[in-house]
């Protein structure tokens, strides 16, 4: 088996994540706080994608 892809991760660091939602870092890192889905483990933290996708829906602007 290979290495899971970026994409298929449940947890990511900020910085990973930022490149896997294509945004710099600094605004990665707000939005997971935003959307509650950050995990302090000792010094690190992890951010659920999962819970960044759901709460990315709700973000959605509908124009007319």
């Amino acid at each position: 088996m290979g290495e899971l892809q970026l994409k298929d991760k449940k947890f990511v660091r900020y910085e990973k994540g930022a490149e896997l939602y294509d945004m710099c870092q600094k605004s990665f890192e707000k939005l997971a706080r935003n959307a509650n889905a950050t995990y302090k483990v000792g010094k690190m933290v992890l951010v659920n994608t999962q819970i960044i996708d759901k709460y990315l829906e709700t973000c959605r602007v509908i124009e007319n």
